[in-house]
Formats: C-alpha cells, structure tokens, sequence
C-alpha cells in the first residue's frame, strides 16, 4: 500500500466501524469489539504507512474532486496534519475502551446511535488533518460538527437538546458567517485555497484586509472557542464523558486550534503575519480567553464544568502561539495539541470515573474520595500537573516553547500571561487532589458512602484508560524532542 492511497483510506477506514455497529447492534461484545479493532488497525495505517513518509521529508497526496479551478477536495500529509492525526486515530482506541466501561456502568440507552456518531467524527477529524487545503478542511470542519450533534443531545432531555441548540446554532453560524467568507475571499484573491509553506496571501491582501481576513479565520473556527464564541463549549458538557473527552481531546477542539494553527502558517505565513503585525491583536484576544476561562473555572464546583472552562484556557495557548507568528510559538502550538490532548482526556476520564464509581459530580463532594479511589485521583494528579505544566509531564514542554515563541516576538506582557495562567491552573485543578487524598471523608450516611473503608474505584475499564493516559503524559514528557523533530518538517 502507498502513503498516498493510506491517506484516503485512513480517512474513509471509520466507516467500516459505521457499517459493523450497525450490523451488530444487538449484540454488544460483537459491536465494540469490531470498533476496538478497527481503531487499532486505522492506527496501524497512520503510524505504519503515513507516519515513515512524512518523516523522510514525502507529502503524500490525494486528490478527489475539483469543484472550481482552484478549488478541490484533496488530501496531503504534512508535519502538523500528521500530529493531529496521530493524536485522533491513538486516542480513539483508549476512548473507545473508556467508553465501553462507561456507557455499561452508567447504563446509557441509545450506545449504538453514540458509537456510529463517534466513528464518523473520528472520519472527520481525520479529514481535517489531513485536508490539502482550506475548501477540504471546511467541509470535515462542517462533517465534525454534524456528527457529533447527537452525542450532544445525547440523554435527550430539554437541558440536552437546549444545549444541542446553542452547540449547532454557534458552531454552525460562526463557520458559515466568518469562515466561509474567508474561504471565499482567500480564493478569489489567490485563485486557490491550497496549504502552502510560507503561505498564498503575500502580496494579495494587504494592510487592514489583512487582519480582517484573519479575524475571519480565527473567529469563524468556532470549534477554537475564543471569547465571545465559547459558550457552547461548557453548555455541551450535558453530554456522556466519553463526549466530553471526544468533545475536549479528541476531535472537535482540536480540529478548531489546528485550524487556525495551520491557516496562520500555510495560509497567511508567519512571515507575513510577523512583517505586518497583523496578529497582534489577536494574542491580546487569546490572552484574555486564557484569563478570563481560568478565573470562571476557579468559580465553579461541578467538575465537568470546572474542566470545560480550563479547556477553553488551554485552547488559547495554541491561538497564542500561532498570533506570535514565530516559529517556537508555531512549534510550541503545535506540540501543545498533543499535550494538552493527553492531560485533558486524563481529567475527564477521571471524572466520568468519579460519577460513575462514586456517584459525584461536585469538586466539594469529593472529601476522601482519593483514599477509597487512589487510581482515579493519582491519574488525576498527573494529568493536573501535565496541564499547569510541570516535569516530568509533556504539557512542560510545550508551554516552555511558547514561552520561547513570546521572547521571539518580544511580546513581554504574554509571558506573564502564560505564568499567571499556569498559577491559576493550580488553583482550579489541585484542590480536587487535595480534597481527595487529604481532607477527612464525610460521616458514613448509612447508603455506603464515602466514609466506608476500603477500595472502591469504578470498573477496570473506567479506570485503566486514564492511568494509561497519565503515563503517557510522562512518556510525552521524555519524547517530545521527536514530536519537535517530526514538527521541523514544516519549515522548508
């Protein structure tokens, strides 16, 4: 098998997942063993075929459908696709696993409807890591959103499907109000949309356009959730855990942050960008989303929403990264997707485990509950410190070279921003291990609460995905020279 025929197969390989799951939807063991396996092996395709390519300097295309000239459905493998494709392909087999636990534990209805939808957002993500240009990357951009309006909506209540109106109605409008216009414009003034190292726009938009192109880009990715379009983010945490961690890790964030990543080094060209100072502006609107998410999330007690406020801080990291139009701080928005990829799924595991195991939902619920669930909450701890940022954790990394990419930039007052943020990350996030492992578990209340003694965690399948997460946050930590080294692959 050729790279180039591994890209389309990679992308299309989910489906099989759709068709299997529907054939044995009644019969469960059959049904997610079929998409452990084709997980697995959608895994093998992108890190045993694509993966050696890329590496050796090959682009692997394929090419679809041109609908205008200049305008075409095509796939190409680039450094920053193939991470994110590494991520989403690898952490759908752990998600999948944590699913299975999950979904049985929590007895949730409907398992067949969420699997199909999980698989086809999975095709999606894929096919915006892999998008040869902006036209391919809007329509898997729009894919993702459609697919995993369900597993919004999910528990079908009015609180779910309120939530899945806000998730549509944003997500949907930004992409078809901003970025399609910016899809548009980008191609009649370049007569063409391709992803190109250096970037097309040079000498086509200019000055004031300039930054109103990108303000474009960057508030129609909806998906990134910058402030003022972010809302939709903590309202879809209705949904399942595992959607929540699909939602955070997996797909949809990520393909938001790894668009604006890409069109700002393909499309504008941080050489541009860093000329013009035409992104300037928008590092003081991602500073202000990493501020601003860190402080509410510092204010709220359900768990799940706490996270969903630090996922929206996080994101901006990357946002940040990309405005400094620098090269460590591509790079280091680039390694964060992975980074924050792993500590992030690792904290929403655990908290579905919690409410699963535990039946909590409330950080102030969880008075020693680290003694009686010591696997869940140490994965915890270790997913914290990936997100604030401390060794041996791989989130230090990628913040150390986006600190880089602010000294580059000489954009003094984003360091502090990025330290003040670490500090608030400490604040929102460790109080759940403290409250865990060191405050006194509350009076037993005769329904076998927490004040029992002995071990208590939720089943194995909630539990090993996140440990396994944990430690591959400390595995990170030790290889990140080769992700930095695959990421020196962008730069001509």
């Amino acid at each position: 098998m050729t790279a180039a025929t591994a890209v389309g197969l990679a992308v299309a390989w989910p489906l099989i997942a759709v068709v299997w799951i529907t054939v044995f939807s009644k019969r469960p063991n059959l049904r997610e063993t079929g998409i452990l396996l084709t997980g697995g092996s959608l895994f093998a395709i992108v890190a045993g075929v694509i993966l050696p390519e890329v590496q050796a300097g090959g682009r692997p295309r394929m090419d679809l459908l041109e609908v205008l000239p200049g305008l075409e459905l095509a796939f190409e493998v680039e450094p920053l696709g193939m991470l994110f494709g590494l991520v989403a392909s690898g952490l759908w087999i752990v998600t999948t696993f944590y699913s299975i636990g999950y979904m049985r534990g929590h007895h949730e209805e409907n398992q067949t409807r969420f699997y199909i939808c999980f698989a086809l957002a999975i095709s999606g993500a894929l096919g915006v890591a892999f998008a040869a240009n902006v036209f391919t990357l809007f329509v898997f951009y729009e894919f993702i959103t459609l697919t995993t309006y369900p597993l919004v909506t999910h528990a079908g209540t009015e609180k779910a499907r309120k939530a899945g109106r806000m998730y549509l109605g944003i997500l949907m409008g930004t992409s078809i109000a901003f970025l399609l216009l910016a899809l548009v414009w980008t191609w009649l003034a370049t007569g063409t949309t391709d992803f190109r190292p250096g970037g097309i726009l040079a000498g086509k938009v200019e000055g004031t356009q300039l930054m109103i192109l990108l303000a474009l880009y960057a508030f129609g990715t909806g998906k990134a959730a910058l402030m003022p379009f972010h809302r939709w983010l903590p309202a879809a945490m209705v949904a399942p855990t595992p959607v929540s961690a699909l939602l955070h890790a997996v797909a949809v964030v990520k393909a938001g942050v790894f668009t604006v990543l890409k069109v700002v080094f393909y499309v504008f060209g941080i050489d541009l960008l860093a000329f013009t100072d035409a992104s300037r502006w928008l590092t003081w609107v991602a500073a202000f989303t990493i501020i601003a998410a860190s402080c509410v999330a510092l204010g709220k007690d359900n768990l799940k929403a706490r996270l969903a406020y630090s996922t929206i801080s996080q994101l901006s990291y990357i946002v940040l990264g990309a405005a400094f139009a620098t090269t460590a701080g591509v790079m280091g928005g680039g390694m964060h997707i992975v980074m924050h990829a792993f500590g992030k799924i690792t904290l929403f595991f655990c908290a579905g485990a919690i409410m699963v195991g535990a039946h909590k939902t409330e950080v102030s619920e969880m008075d020693g509950l680290g003694r009686r669930m010591p696997l869940t909450f140490g994965a915890f701890l270790l997913g914290s410190l990936s997100v604030i940022g401390l060794p041996p954790m791989g989130g230090s990394w990628s913040k150390w070279f986006l600190m880089l990419g602010a000294a580059e930039a000489e954009q003094w007052v984003m360091m502090l921003v990025l330290m003040a943020s670490s500090l608030l990350s400490i604040g929102y996030l460790m109080p759940v291990v403290v409250r865990g492992f060191f405050r006194p578990a509350p009076v037993e209340d005769g329904h076998g609460d927490h004040g029992s003694s002995g071990f208590h965690e939720a089943p194995l399948l909630c539990v090993l995905p996140p440990v396994a997460t944990a430690l591959g946050g400390i595995v990170l930590f030790f290889y990140a020279g080769d992700i930095w080294q695959l990421l020196t692959g962008m730069v001509p």
